[in-house]
């Protein structure tokens, strides 16, 4: 089909974070095959990674043992495996092009403060067609609250640009037991949190004008079944386990949910989806998002509390 080229401008952008925006899948890999050697067991593939990725804790896990059927209680096994992210989350590092790109989307916040006469500055400007406006952005990560806190613990400021209540962790009690990625849920509850707290008479933005940022194809899935624009930018090996197939992953037609509301699916080469190598020289104009230059920074209108708190719980998974 003709791929859509019409599309309004963006409006809101809703991140992944493992794999997207920290480097943790390799982390994940490494903890997962000491324990994999240490009873036996071969690597963990690719092939089965890709399924565990971007799901929720209980269905990754449960998807990693039918596979594994290692000689262990789960519960032994999540100790064995806390341990060993305890050690190695810390580590985790921002992927090329992150810390700059979420700069610029946090800096459009430029655009909705006012001046003196109580106009926006994004009312002044009008580049290339495109209206300066606020991108809003959000979390929505399988991560739960207390892996989120150990992986983000050295980046606070670079999550700070994620207002507290836009973030949605893998444990929020408002996504229903196994309504994970690759359902919607997630997504749709992010563009929520952003809705809810737009400034009054606010136009609340549609899902259409949402972007979604993911490297697993269960998370793709998940924004196209919201009926969301997506940036896929998976990790190396696993766009080589699926080379050849990126036209479906970008359709949101891997079949990670099976045959549940796939109406909500898109179509082939249908425009709403593209593929990144990473985030670095991100396009912008293709997007319809303007970036104000750096040094409105150095407004005292633009500084903001980098502190937000990051709410621990004891809650851990496989891959999430």
């Amino acid at each position: 089909m003709a791929p859509r080229t019409d599309f309004p401008p963006i409006r809101a952008c809703l991140f992944d974070m493992d794999g997207l925006l920290l480097d943790t899948e390799d982390l994940y890999t490494l903890c997962i095959n000491v324990i994999l050697e240490k009873y036996g067991r071969t690597s963990l593939p690719w092939s089965i990674k890709a399924k565990l990725q971007g799901r929720p804790g209980p269905e990754a896990n449960a998807l990693f043992h039918d596979w594994a059927k290692l000689p262990v209680s789960d519960s032994d096994y999540l100790a064995e495996l806390t341990a060993l992210q305890q050690q190695h989350f810390p580590t985790a590092k921002p992927l090329p092009g992150v810390e700059k790109l979420l700069g610029d989307l946090g800096r459009t916040r430029w655009w909705d403060i006012k001046d003196q006469t109580g106009v926006k500055n994004g009312e002044k400007v009008n580049r290339d067609g495109n209206k300066a406006q606020r991108v809003h952005i959000a979390l929505a990560t399988s991560s739960t609250s207390s892996n989120f806190a150990v992986k983000t613990a050295k980046w606070t400021e670079l999550f700070s640009v994620f207002e507290s209540h836009r973030r949605v962790l893998g444990d929020d009690k408002r996504i229903q037991s196994g309504r994970g990625k690759p359902l919607p849920d997630i997504y749709l509850l992010a563009l929520k949190t952003i809705n809810d707290s737009l400034e009054k008479g606010e136009k609340p933005i549609t899902p259409e004008e949402c972007l979604v940022f993911e490297d697993s194809v269960p998370g793709v899935e998940a924004g196209r079944r919201a009926g969301m624009r997506v940036v896929w930018c998976p990790h190396p090996m696993l766009k080589n386990e699926y080379e050849g197939r990126e036209p479906d992953i970008l359709a949101g037609r891997m079949g990670e949910a099976g045959q549940v509301d796939v109406h909500q699916l898109g179509e082939i080469d249908d425009g709403w989806a593209d593929y990144f190598i990473d985030l670095t020289n991100y396009p912008y104009d293709k997007y319809g998002i303007v970036v104000p230059p750096a040094e409105v920074e150095l407004d005292a209108s633009m500084k903001e509390n980098t502190n937000d708190e990051i709410v621990a719980q004891d809650v851990n998974s496989t891959a999430a």
